[in-house]
């Protein structure tokens, strides 16, 4: 099961973090590009208004790849097997690392767009396919747990995309190209890992029908003498269905029995999203310097952000076993707190010496709770709400919100930092606390239940008490 993650995980949510955190180091480089390529084919300068422009598009079309990828990831997902959506999404990384790697020998600031907005679409489909993997071959009682290895290795990616963009390895002048190109390096390594292990239990039984191929993956994945009590409940959720085919998007917002889920998958997915950790990254910086940090050394203590995502996320391994509902609703709380208290230390920094240090505190405070509630346990309750007729459809409408809202904070959140300064946190604080307040009294908890019993806790809400 260990292996399985790693190997599901590696292509999967880790080239998400990982793209998102490279493009940051050779900002400058890129932009030196752009000017060049566009004097020389050109012959004038480029304009500054052009240039801002350009860039613009080099880092946004990522999200809309990433939207493009969410849209499509559960038909994949379902046409060729979570393994086999997870294996054919390789190439498109891989592709899309050979179209960045040539711009710059070729001098076409095309085809880095072209790139981005392709290892866009491989991240869009890995955050929809991964989650829905690993929940469907994980037991139940060790769902949580395992499920947590998506965060894992997302604050994994994002951490080795800061390090390796670091100006001593590929953040450097001459090797941009080879920093951006580097995501074919996980997408090879799954092509090579991932074909030993076996399909989704789930999905043979249920969607394909194939009863002697799901035993035989239970067996690999739970072992020869615990697989029988999964194939039971299998087989219950099998029956309880009757033959139900998957699912479209649409079919789900006009079925009774999903309503309450869908609305909790949609407030928890955009809570995520707008929940202030774009605006803590935003700060960080300006913080760390206030804090007396030389500019140059900024970077290596940026670091640490990502050092607390990642063993945020490894002891949420072990904490989940306290319930994915507390750890969920205390994360929003913590927030909430946090946010609250670095408003007032941002407005005071200049009055006492050791407010900056109250800043810096906030910042790692802030994303340790984002990591041990919303950062982990999001991907994991959007599989447990839902049963294998609807999951693929879901992850994709949870995918699609996560990437729109992904996009809208990336394009207002320049505006609403400028308009309210530091105050823009009051707006995340009461976004957190109404996130938690919903928590609290929607959803129940999940912990060590079946699909098919967490079905019948909402089946209250979306039919009413007396059903």
């Amino acid at each position: 099961l260990f292996l399985a993650v790693c190997a599901v995980g590696i292509g999967g949510t880790f080239q998400y973090g990982y793209n998102v955190s490279i493009i940051n180091a050779p900002t400058q480089h890129i932009h030196k590009f752009l000017n060049e390529t566009w004097s020389s084919r050109y012959h004038k300068e480029l304009n500054p208004d052009l240039l801002t422009f350009l860039w613009s598009v080099i880092a946004s079309i990522f999200s809309l790849g990433g939207l493009c990828g969410a849209l499509i990831g559960g038909s994949m997902a379902i046409r060729l097997g979570r393994k086999g959506a997870l294996l054919m999404n390789n190439v498109i990384a891989i592709l899309a690392s050979i179209l960045m790697g040539i711009s710059f020998p070729t001098g076409l600031f095309e085809l880095l767009i072209a790139g981005r907005f392709l290892i866009g679409i491989n991240s869009g489909i890995g955050l929809c396919v991964q989650p829905l993997y690993i929940g469907e071959f994980a037991p139940k009682h060790l769902r949580g747990g395992l499920a947590m290895g998506t965060s894992i290795f997302l604050t994994g990616g994002i951490l080795t995309g800061q390090v390796i963009g670091l100006r001593e390895l590929l953040g450097g002048e001459k090797q941009w190209p080879l920093l951006l190109s580097s995501s074919c390096i996980p997408a090879l390594a799954q092509l090579l890992f991932l074909p030993w292990f076996p399909e989704s239990p789930r999905y043979l039984l249920i969607d394909r029908g194939d009863e002697l191929s799901c035993a035989k993956a239970l067996k690999r994945f739970h072992g020869s003498s615990e697989y029988r009590r999964e194939m039971e409940d299998i087989q219950r959720e099998c029956f309880a269905l009757h033959g139900e085919k998957p699912k479209k998007p649409w079919q789900l917002f006009t079925d009774r029995g999903v309503r309450w889920q869908l609305i909790t998958v949609i407030v928890m997915t955009m809570g995520q999203q707008l929940s202030g950790i774009n605006a803590i990254y935003f700060y960080a910086t300006y913080v760390f310097e206030q804090a007396g940090i030389l500019a140059e050394k900024i970077p290596y203590v940026t670091l640490g952000t990502g050092v607390c995502e990642c063993l945020t996320a490894l002891s949420c391994v072990r904490s989940n076993y306290v319930g994915r509902r507390y750890l969920i609703i205390g994360g929003y709380l913590l927030m909430t707190l946090w946010c609250t208290v670095l408003t007032f230390s941002l407005t005071y920094q200049e009055l006492y010496s050791w407010v900056p240090y109250m800043s810096m505190t906030c910042v790692f405070a802030f994303i340790l709770s984002f990591g041990l509630g919303p950062g982990g346990i999001t991907n994991t309750l959007t599989a447990e709400l839902f049963v294998q007729s609807s999951r693929p459809a879901a992850y994709m409408i949870a995918g699609t919100v996560s990437w729109i809202s992904f996009f809208t904070v990336g394009m207002l959140f320049p505006f609403i930092v400028n308009g309210l300064k530091q105050y823009c946190f009051v707006v995340f604080l009461l976004e957190c606390f109404f996130v938690a307040a919903f928590i609290f009294l929607v959803i129940p908890e999940t912990k060590n239940k079946s699909f098919l019993e967490i079905k019948k806790e909402f089946h209250k809400l979306n039919f009413g008490r007396n059903t």
